[in-house]
């Protein structure tokens, strides 16, 4: 049997997807569900009332008023706790929308109704008049009016309604009920008359004595006090005891349901399981479904499930829906209707943010039950200095000899599995079988084989402690069973976690579940500074029952593995129901007593039910089912691409001969190339003109054009299958001659047409302008503008000129690694990454400096780095998040010489670009100035930060000038100042805000603040500036040079200062680079260094953005 026909269906049984075994429950709609919720409310609040009214009674006489406004509304209130009974059993019913607890209702108003005309008939005998005018019958009178009308209105209502109480009650229930209700009271009246013979002279005399025992436990007193004095005081109480006791009784056989309804079937499981297969990595309880002693309600379409256990009338699933999230509303749908059938209560445990919103959708209300744990073993790292206590306990484990092993349960025989399922068992002693909704109940079922066991073993090979892990998805885990031995050694747990996360790491393993910590939040509040006396009483409470709950243990326990939290909640079908539903989960997970729990069916697949099953487990994804959503003109070019495949022509085909361009060929055409020479040509076509027997093809490239004609003489016997399969941004080549169309137009004739590559997406060659969509969509922005490939030659001719300029003067091009441990060479956040072998963070590269200058100290003499760099920053017009700079260092140099340096190397590529050393600048203060091509080829100007800063301000300023003086200039010219900032950093901030935007020609700025350049030496004739120059054009930096900083003290005391600021949460300061420092102590010769944005500079030489000169600037992700 192949797979296809065993696991597929098998899972595709009409019985479990709802074709024809399972029932479509039709749910109400909201309108009558909120009446329905309503009733019920207004029994419920009945019931209490009649509950006080009927102790209140047993206290003090108290006035009829109370009931008689019940009686109003036909509701049975009475002072007897057969009327409450009655009330109770009735809210039971509506809470589980029985269909028989709405007929209730109906009798009830029926039978006030009836009262009701009855008394207003006797009114009218008497007279309306004579009624209204004796305050006391004008009261009865208005009450039965009132009755009449509640009671046609609820009547009304609850025909209206009854689509929210579809719940059945067995065939044989109403003759079971009768007969209990017969023998009940039969019982009462006998038990009142012995009482009454033993108690009482005149009850052998008068049946009405009787007769009055039984109306007074009724709540009915009668106006002959004769009766009523005879009648012991006690013993109405105990009639109307007996009286409940015989109601509920009875009514519980009528309403009670028929919770022996099973689905579960060897092929549900392997539904299940195909589910699982597919979407097994939604949920981490999702394995769990598979518990034999759970049903399962299906989607109609088969593609979402719910599992469920009856327990006490209550349906209770957990986790959430297993499948497609497409299908969990109907899923949920089906699973509400299917309790509310059956009249069932329906609850959810443990479901998770997403489940509990599929289920608050239809309705259910929320609560949080706790948080589940869950470690990522590729970022587990016990080096952690939170992890103290775990590295402890597992060295102490080590030490005491233990080893872990980790294997899947087909890995290991039937007897060992069984040996590891005995002790289980047994270390579990006495202590109750916890779990449901996260837990399997099985060991060593053959369907298991892909679940992990952790087994720790001593030196001697005992099994000292031992975990099952069940899967969740393909790459992850959840914990199904954690046992260890009473004579373990400490550590014994920690060294089997940790072991798991070192084995998950290395097979690939994202995610493992532990424990479930219920109301985690309470003791995690409690622990914060100002915890509130409230937090802390609930968690001292908590604690206490730890004793018994193992609540707080269980927190402890998993917090120490520094888990992320995921809560999970509870999800419910009305208030009245919660007390309810937290009894029967209580129960269900062992923390209660379950005396009327039936235990797990022992139930097993079948051998074709296994073999589904073990090809489920091996077979690959199913990518049909994750491929995209396809719009209809994608979906009509996929048709075309099948059309040509079974034509025999490969849409995509592998290796072709080499073709020239469109651009190519159109230069060769307009060199004079012979018209009669054969060509062959690729190109996209951009449009395509069907005229019958002629097709004509506009061939383009690199914004070139040419005119293609397939005539059906001239093709071969593809002509017919290509026409019709041609689409617009498809990739052909042509091979053909020179030739005119019937018009005259220069065309190429075609002999042959090949695909080259079959587009799906169409090509807007005329309608793509839109911003975003072009960075969104870059290769089409390029094939549709080529100018901006252009632009990108330009770039690569502007790089290759830097190295041959570089290269010419001595300088050798060097390497140095793209992940730092340390963050330095720049002030600017870095990126994080992790490096899963060692267990630390690594630092992606700011800037390549240290490393270079490492390599001077070496002695390799002069260098350069065109690297690529990262900066933890936002994407704009001239900055982005990964960029490619030049830094070149030459030793027994300065500044200025590197001045020299940068000068002839700008001019050099201008040369190489615009054929002379010109620059396109622009007016930066006119934002519609266009750029103009400027002549740079003299000196550029060389001019200090402070001479250029009192320009801007209008009066002399240094790094010397007080420093209040300078935050009044700053504040005068609206520059802001941070926090912590001194002299040296207020100036080069004013320099960055009032000069640098307002440079248009090149200009080398020198001798800035010592503040803000840590690497950089000491100015040597001005005290508190450096020797570093910024070049700046067109009111952008486009690069920075330094007198390099050799002093190793000198270096180690900026660099501290760094760290300083760093550890006070300046996340762009240095930190001490210890490896570089150590190469610095050796002896660094004295060295002129020099920084250029690479981007930038092509953006001076085509005065474009920095989007414009990257091949894939940075965007942010759309969310799917």
């Amino acid at each position: 049997m192949t797979k296809e026909s065993n696991s597929r269906k098998l899972a595709g049984d009409p019985q479990l997807t709802g074709e024809s075994g399972q029932r479509n429950f039709q749910l109400p709609t909201p309108a009558q569900e909120r009446g329905a919720r309503i009733l019920t409310w207004v029994f419920a609040m009945a019931t209490l009332l009649g509950l006080i009214l009927t102790v209140m009674q047993w206290l003090a006489v108290i006035s009829p008023v109370p009931y008689m406004v019940l009686g109003a509304l036909n509701l049975p209130v009475s002072p007897s706790l057969a009327s409450v009974a009655l009330l109770a059993l009735v809210t039971g019913a509506l809470i589980r929308r029985k269909r028989i607890a709405l007929v209730l209702v109906a009798v009830l108003q029926v039978l006030g109704v009836f009262g009701s005309v009855l008394n207003l008939l006797d009114a009218a005998e008497v007279g309306i008049q004579e009624t209204l005018a004796d305050p006391l019958t004008r009261g009865f009178f208005v009450m039965d009016v009132t009755a009449l009308v509640v009671g046609v209105s609820t009547l009304v209502l609850a025909w209206w309604m009854r689509a929210a109480f579809p719940g059945r009650t067995r065939a044989r229930s109403t003759v079971a009920a009768m007969v209990t209700l017969v023998v009940g009271a039969l019982f009462t009246v006998a038990m009142t008359h012995v009482i009454l013979l033993i108690s009482t002279e005149s009850a052998s005399d008068d049946g009405r004595v009787l007769v009055e025992a039984i109306n007074r436990g009724l709540g009915i007193y009668s106006p002959n006090p004769q009766f009523r004095h005879q009648v012991p005081d006690w013993l109405p109480g105990l009639v109307s005891v007996l009286l409940a006791l015989t109601l509920v009784a009875a009514v519980f056989m009528f309403l009670r349901s028929s919770s022996k309804e099973t689905t579960w079937t060897p092929r549900q499981e392997v539904a299940l399981r195909t589910l699982l297969a597919q979407y097994g990595d939604q949920d981490s309880l999702g394995y769990f479904a598979t518990r034999r002693d759970k049903n399962a309600v299906f989607s109609p379409d088969g593609r979402a499930a719910i599992t469920y256990r009856v327990v006490g009338q209550v349906c209770l699933a957990s986790g959430d829906p297993v499948g497609d999230r497409a299908s969990w509303p109907a899923a949920v749908k089906a699973w509400l209707g299917h309790a509310r059938y059956y009249g069932w209560t329906p609850a959810v445990t443990s479901a998770s943010a997403d489940g509990a919103r599929a289920f608050a959708a239809q309705g259910m209300g929320v609560l949080v039950m706790g948080d589940e744990a869950v470690l990522h073993p590729e970022r587990f790292s016990l080096a952690n200095s939170s992890m103290t206590n775990v590295r402890r306990a597992v060295r102490h484990a080590r030490q005491r000899g233990l080893e872990v092993e980790i294997s899947n349960h087909d890995a290991l025989s039937a007897e060992a599995l069984a040996e590891l399922g005995a002790l289980a068992d047994q270390w579990r002693g006495d202590e109750p079988d916890r779990g449901f909704s996260m837990a399997l109940n099985r060991w060593g079922d053959p369907a298991d084989g892909e679940c992990t066991v952790v087994v720790a073993r001593d030196e001697h090979g005992q099994v000292k402690g031992l975990l099952s892990f069940v899967p969740w998805g393909r790459r992850g885990l959840s914990l199904d069973v954690m046992r260890r031995s009473p004579d373990a050694p400490n550590g014994t747990t920690e060294l089997m976690v940790s072991e798991l996360m070192n084995f998950g790491a290395a097979r690939g393993i994202r995610e493992v579940s532990l424990n479930f910590a219920m109301l985690r939040g309470v003791f995690a509040d409690a622990e914060e500074l100002g915890a509130g006396v409230i937090t802390r009483f609930n968690s001292s409470v908590l604690g206490f029952l730890d004793r018994f709950f193992q609540l707080e243990s269980l927190y402890r326990s998993n917090a120490k593995y520094l888990p992320e939290w995921f809560p999970r909640y509870a999800c419910f079908d009305s208030a009245l129901s919660l007390p309810r539903m937290a009894s029967t989960t209580a129960q269900v997970e062992g923390f209660l007593p379950s005396p009327f729990v039936r235990s797990a069916p022992d139930r097993q697949l079948d051998d074709a039910a296994l073999a589904a099953i073990r090809e489920l487990d091996h077979e690959p994804p199913r990518l049909r089912e994750l491929a995209p959503r396809r719009s209809q003109q994608t979906r009509h070019r996929l048709r075309h691409a099948r059309a040509l495949a079974e034509a025999g022509i490969a849409p995509y085909p592998v290796g072709l001969a080499p073709a020239i361009s469109v651009a190519e060929l159109m230069a060769r055409r307009e060199a004079g190339e012979a018209s009669s020479s054969s060509v062959r040509v690729s190109g996209r076509i951009r449009k395509l003109r069907d005229h019958g027997g002629v097709l004509f093809l506009d061939l383009t490239d690199a914004g070139r054009t040419v005119q293609v004609v397939l005539d059906r003489e001239r093709m071969d016997g593809a002509w017919g299958v290509l026409r019709a399969n041609l689409d617009s941004g498809d990739l052909v080549v042509v091979d053909g001659e020179w030739g005119v169309s019937r018009n005259g137009t220069e065309s190429v004739l075609a002999r042959q047409l090949t695909m080259a590559s079959k587009a799906l997406q169409p090509v807007p060659w005329d309608s793509f302008e839109d911003p975003e969509a072009r960075l969104r969509k870059r290769s089409t922005d390029l094939l549709v503008h080529p100018g901006k490939l252009d632009l990108l030659k330009q770039r690569s001719l502007a790089m290759e000129t830097v190295r041959d300029y570089l290269t010419d003067q001595g300088f050798r091009e060097v390497e140095t690694p793209v992940l730092n441990t340390v963050h330095g060479g720049a002030s600017a956040r870095p990126f994080k990454t992790f490096i899963n072998a060692y267990g630390m963070d690594l630092s992606l590269r700011i800037a390549p400096e240290l490393y270079l200058k490492r390599l001077l100290v070496a002695g390799s003499g002069p260098i350069f780095e065109i690297s690529r760099n990262f900066r933890n920053e936002g994407a704009d017009a001239t900055h982005n998040p990964e960029f490619t700079s030049l830094e070149a260092y030459l030793p027994y140099s300065d500044y200025m010489e590197m001045k020299r340096l940068t000068e002839e190397l700008i001019k050099q590529v201008a040369v190489e670009l615009h054929g002379s050393a010109v620059l396109p600048l622009r007016d930066v203060r006119d934002p519609e100035a266009a750029p103009v091509l400027t002549d740079v080829s003299g000196p550029w100007p060389v001019v200090t930060v402070t001479d250029a800063v009192s320009r801007a301000v209008g009066q002399d300023v240094s790094i010397h000038t007080d420093f209040e003086t300078l935050l009044t200039i700053a504040a005068d010219h609206g520059v802001e100042i941070g926090p912590g900032m001194g002299p040296g950093a207020v100036l080069e901030e004013l320099y960055g805000e009032l000069v640098e935007p307002q440079t248009i020609e090149p200009t080398f700025y020198c001798d800035f603040p010592l503040e803000t350049s840590p690497l950089t030496a000491p100015h040597r004739s001005e005290e508190g500036l450096v020797e570093r120059w910024d070049l700046v054009a067109n009111g952008m930096e486009l690069g920075t040079a330094y007198s390099e900083m050799t002093d190793p003290v000198e270096q180690r005391r900026r660099l501290t200062e760094q760290s300083l600021k760093a550890a006070a949460g300046d996340v762009e300061a240095m930190e001490v680079d210890e490896d570089f420092l150590y190469a610095l102590e050796t002896g660094m010769p004295p060295a002129g260094g020099l920084g250029i944005g690479l981007d930038r500079l092509v953006m001076l030489m085509t005065d474009t953005t920095i989007r414009d000169v990257l091949s894939f600037p940075f965007v942010r992700p759309q969310k799917n």
